[in-house]
């Protein structure tokens, strides 16, 4: 019979090479997201997820992550309406920018605004596009959902149906040790401050 490491033998690891570098890579980017005008900011020591998975409703009972992440946001919570999320993982990393799984009211006010201004959310879109981003497209309704029926057959359409308004970047793992990496982290959210800004004011209008 084999046991797996304890959680204390590789803890002083964890810490070491994975929580520390992440929230100084935290505080490094909200600095400089600060000195670009870009309204996204984390206290390091609250803004990286814990490591232990929640494990009561899945049949996986792994107790730990493979992953890390760290969230940055216009309120400094991990919960905050718009976010910078940052996703470090041996199997793919990414940078992620916008709005994930909002509250029914918001989504409800993201896909009003995305009907009204079309052409506003579309430049925003690309804004981001052009820095290589890529939209999440992920858990997309099939159907209109209610209420939005008349965004049929309209350039609208596919991003109601989504449930989430989110741009990625890809993070090659050489861009990890990459002394750059501050820096192309905050020119990914700079490419998205359209996107911030269009649900923002989605919001302050509902």
């Amino acid at each position: 019979m084999t046991t797996e490491p304890s959680c204390k033998e590789n803890r002083a690891t964890y810490e070491t090479e994975v929580l520390a570098p992440l929230r100084a890579l935290v505080a490094d980017l909200a600095v400089e997201f600060s000195h670009r005008g870009v309204a996204l900011t984390a206290d390091p020591l609250k803004a990286v997820f814990r490591i232990h998975r929640d494990v009561r409703f899945s049949r996986d009972k792994a107790p730990y992550k493979t992953h890390a992440g760290a969230v940055l946001s216009r309120d400094g919570s991990k919960g905050g309406f718009g976010v910078f999320y940052i996703h470090i993982d041996p199997t793919g990393s990414f940078a992620a920018c916008g709005f994930y799984q909002p509250e029914p009211r918001h989504l409800e006010a993201l896909r009003t605004a995305v009907v009204e201004e079309p052409k506003r959310i579309h430049s925003a879109l690309n804004a981001a596009f052009k820095s290589g981003a890529t939209l999440m497209r992920e858990d997309s309704l099939t159907r209109l959902p209610r209420g939005f029926e008349h965004a049929a057959g309209t350039e609208a359409e596919d991003l109601v149906k989504s449930r989430h308004l989110i741009v990625r970047w890809e993070l090659p793992a050489k861009s990890l040790a990459d002394p750059a990496l501050v820096g192309t982290l905050a020119d990914h959210g700079q490419a998205a401050r359209k996107l911030l800004a269009f649900g923002w004011e989605a919001i302050e209008r509902s």
